[in-house]
């Protein structure tokens, strides 16, 4: 018994190696080109090798010192993706984390349609809604303004949060609201200190997945910001495809560079991302 048992172990993870590795090295080509480019030459960026003659980390530090003109903004830009990112992180956070705690817990009149009509904008296309979203913040005068950006991404992203919290919310038990109660717990309270801590997890998760959808957005941002002070670098780098001899060299180091604390955020945090999502997708 024990010999079969170990067969099957060595063979599922036979099949697993089988196709996690094609499928491993298949994501990782674009990522390897991508540094490819970066660390080639400009003359010799296109020319197909697997590896370049000679590798250079010049491309960076053109970057990272603003020596190109199109980089002339580059930390400025890089400073506001970081800023939006993270101020719709926060926001949705605190906006899907109170809606799912008194839809769940407090069961608030209607708060069940009002999510319900919430997801349902998810038929919708984003793209769909890019041009009456720039039409509503062009009647609220909040074109090229950041906080443009911020409040369309918290639009976008908040739906499913607040899904997403609710289900796992559904899942703690009842009777520690009821204990928090007959010891004197307010509303606020309860959230503060027996809702919260139970769901970092999930709190964690959503903050992450929210943060990410906004620091890779490239649509509304272009079509909300425009001042080259105040656009997000994702919008930035479309300026390098703007001439016939783009230095694409450069335009990948600036990529990779951009592409490094998303991957940073995520795998520090992949374990909650995991957990925290999971415990909303199935209701027990």
């Amino acid at each position: 018994m024990s010999r079969r048992l170990t067969f099957k172990t060595v063979a599922t993870e036979a099949k697993l190696l089988l196709i996690g590795i094609p499928v491993f090295l298949w994501t990782m080509i674009p990522v390897y080109h991508l540094f490819l480019f970066a660390i080639s030459p400009r003359d010799t960026a296109t020319s197909g090798r697997l590896w370049p003659k000679a590798p250079t980390l010049d491309n960076f530090r053109i970057v990272l010192e603003q020596k190109h003109f199109y980089l002339n903004h580059f930390w400025q830009q890089m400073g506001n993706s970081v800023l939006i990112a993270l101020s719709v992180g926060a926001i949705t956070l605190f906006v899907a984390t109170c809606a799912a705690f008194a839809i769940s817990r407090l069961k608030v009149s209607g708060g069940r349609t009002v999510m319900n009509l919430a997801l349902f904008t998810y038929f919708i296309p984003a793209a769909f809604l890019a041009v009456p979203m720039y039409k509503t913040m062009g009647n609220y005068g909040l074109l090229n303004s950041q906080w443009a950006l911020i409040l369309a991404m918290v639009t976008i992203a908040s739906p499913y949060c607040i899904w997403v919290l609710k289900q796992a919310s559904d899942k703690l038990p009842i009777e520690l609201d009821e204990a928090a109660r007959l010891d004197g717990a307010t509303p606020l309270q309860l959230f503060r200190l027996v809702y919260l801590p139970l769901m970092v997890p999930s709190l964690v998760a959503v903050g992450t997945y929210s943060l990410l959808l906004a620091w890779n957005e490239y649509l509304y941002a272009f079509l909300l910001l425009s001042n080259d002070t105040k656009v997000t670098l994702a919008v930035a780098l479309g300026s390098f495809l703007s001439a016939d001899d783009s230095p694409w060299e450069l335009l990948m180091a600036t990529g990779f560079i951009y592409a490094l604390p998303p991957a940073a955020i995520y795998y520090t945090f992949k374990r909650y991302m995991v957990g925290g999502l999971t415990a909303g997708a199935v209701k027990s």
